[in-house]
């Protein structure tokens, strides 16, 4: 991001940027980003200990952060390095642990993994929708129901699920072993789960979450956003490398002028899109943040998309090739568009409000 840095941000981008291309080196991410079982965290404990985890909460919770640009600033490395870690669940789990004034130790240390459990088959995006139903049971609650696409949740040891309460859609802390975890991968490398609820014990954490779950996917889609500025920051300048020596009718093909005006346009929505990440980015705590977090991600939606396209066409067949990481960036940018809300969804919430 462009934003004034403060010396701790500027000191955790540097350092995280480091370990994330040393631990995913261009010749081996596209393999990490793959790998088995399940997608498995292969550097966890290694982004807790550089602070990553630490900084996706304020300091009243155990963390050191938690604004929009201290995320921004954990995810545009993440996004640059194609870094397949759960960090957005742990993310989203911070911002709502926060709201119900739980403890995060275990979250932010990295000793428990946890995902966050919103989205079904009948309300993707659109929390109001959710049909998974709470009763009491005993001194507790018992869930039923089914979540889908849940981000992080093939290897999560807790889930933090959205139910509905006494008409109300309720917070709920869900044990992992308790439910029904299908595993599987995503086409991007990212790993998700589907989650059957039948009866399982779940305690009670928000009895009206609205506002706490509003709240987490706001800070999620600024992640999000922030992640696919350094997926295209690293796209682009993959580009232009190759611009620069692939050769055809004896000179480089960024000589010829077409070429060279794609690649500006290609950072023309790079740079709007950093703009608009930046502005959610500095509203995500206030009464607007809704509002910004819809406008980022349509237009990243949208230029994630371009920028993919783009970078795929002047590659030519090598892009489209297991082994040339641009492919995956590409995969990465489009995935993108359709996690917490598409282009689409994010227009029509834009023009209804």
């Amino acid at each position: 991001m462009d934003f004034s840095l403060t010396e701790d941000r500027q000191m955790l981008s540097d350092s995280l940027t480091r370990y994330l291309r040393e631990k995913y080196p261009m010749e081996v991410r596209n393999a990490a980003a793959y790998a088995e079982p399940f997608h498995a965290p292969a550097h966890w404990q290694g982004l807790s200990e550089l602070g990553a985890l630490y900084a996706l909460a304020p300091e009243e919770a155990g963390g050191f952060g938690g604004t929009g640009f201290d995320v921004s600033v954990v995810f545009e490395a993440l996004g640059g390095a194609l870094c397949p870690e759960p960090v957005l669940a742990a993310l989203m789990a911070a911002r709502l642990m926060t709201a119900a004034g739980e403890d995060q130790e275990a979250l932010l240390s990295g000793a428990v993994k946890y995902a966050v459990a919103i989205g079904e088959i009948d309300a993707w995006y659109d929390i109001g929708a959710v049909g998974t139903e709470a009763v009491t049971s005993g001194e507790g609650h018992a869930l039923t129901g089914r979540k889908s696409v849940i981000y992080g949740g093939q290897v999560a040891e807790k889930l933090l699920v959205a139910a509905k309460l006494d008409g109300k859609v309720a917070l709920f802390e869900v044990a992992a072993e308790a439910a029904s975890v299908t595993g599987y991968g995503m086409i991007d490398g990212g790993g998700a789960a589907e989650v059957v609820l039948d009866a399982t014990p779940g305690r009670l954490l928000i009895a009206d979450a609205g506002a706490a779950l509003a709240d987490a996917v706001n800070a999620g889609i600024v992640a999000l956003c922030s992640e696919a500025v350094g997926a295209m920051d690293a796209l682009y300048a993959m580009t232009l490398d190759y611009l620069r020596t692939r050769k055809q009718f004896g000179v480089a093909i960024g000589q010829f002028q077409a070429l060279q005006h794609r690649a500006v346009d290609m950072l023309t929505e790079i740079e709007q899109a950093r703009s608009i990440t930046i502005k959610a980015a500095a509203e995500l705590d206030g009464p607007e943040a809704g509002r910004y977090a819809s406008m980022a991600k349509n237009l990243i939606g949208r230029a994630g998309r371009l920028v993919a396209e783009e970078a795929i066409q002047m590659h030519g067949g090598i892009a489209m090739t297991w082994e040339y990481p641009g492919s995956h960036y590409a995969k990465r940018l489009v995935m993108i568009d359709a996690q917490l809300g598409d282009t689409d969804y994010h227009l029509s919430r834009m023009m209804a409000a």
